[in-house]
C-alpha cells in the first residue's frame, strides 16, 4: 500500500499524519510506503514545523521528512492519496490526470465523526492546536489502517 498525505503547505498537517500512519503500520509490520506532500510549493526543501516535532515527540515519534509539493506522478504512483481538507482536496482532483491509480479523498472521511472531517491547519495557533491536529489525525489514521489490515488477514487465510 502506498499512502500520500496532502496539505497545503507540507509543514504541519501532512506530515504529522505521515509520522502517524508510518509508525501505525510498522507497529502491525505492513511495510507500506508512506509519504506527504503540500498542495503549495512555499516550502519545499524545508522541515516540518517545531510545533509539529513537539507533537510528535510527545507521542514518542520523530520524522525527517522534507516538504515537497505534490506531483503529478503522484497520481500514479500512490494507492491513496489523503488530502486534510476541501479546499486542497478541490485542487487535488483538478489536477488529477483522468483515470489516475489513486484515490483522491479526505482524510477526515475516516474519522466517523460528521462534524469532524476537516483536519483544521494549527499553523500559528499554539501547541494545543498542534495537539487537536494530532489527536484527529491519529484516530483518521487508525480508522484508515484497521479496514486494511481486516482485508489483508481475510485474503491470507
Amino acid at each position: 500500500m502506498l499512502v500520500l498525505f496532502v496539505c497545503f503547505a507540507n509543514t504541519c498537517r501532512s506530515p504529522m499524519a505521515e509520522a502517524v500512519l508510518n509508525h501505525l503500520q510498522s507497529k502491525k509490520q505492513l511495510n507500506w510506503a508512506v509519504d506527504s506532500a503540500g498542495t503549495s510549493d512555499m516550502n519545499a526543501g524545508r522541515s516540518p514545523n517545531p510545533n509539529t516535532f513537539a507533537v510528535l515527540r510527545e507521542h514518542g515519534l520523530g520524522s525527517s521528512h522534507v516538504s515537497r509539493q505534490v506531483r503529478v506522478e503522484d497520481f500514479s504512483n500512490f494507492d491513496y492519496i489523503l488530502s486534510m481538507d476541501e479546499s486542497n482536496l478541490s485542487y487535488l482532483k483538478r489536477i488529477a490526470p483522468e483515470g489516475c491509480r489513486a484515490k483522491v479523498e479526505l482524510l477526515g472521511e475516516y474519522r466517523m465523526d460528521e462534524l469532524d472531517k476537516i483536519v483544521v491547519d494549527p499553523y500559528e495557533q499554539g501547541i494545543e492546536a498542534y495537539r487537536r491536529c494530532y489527536n484527529q489525525i491519529s484516530i483518521c489514521c487508525q480508522n484508515f489502517i484497521d479496514p486494511k489490515v481486516q482485508k489483508l488477514s481475510e485474503e491470507g487465510d
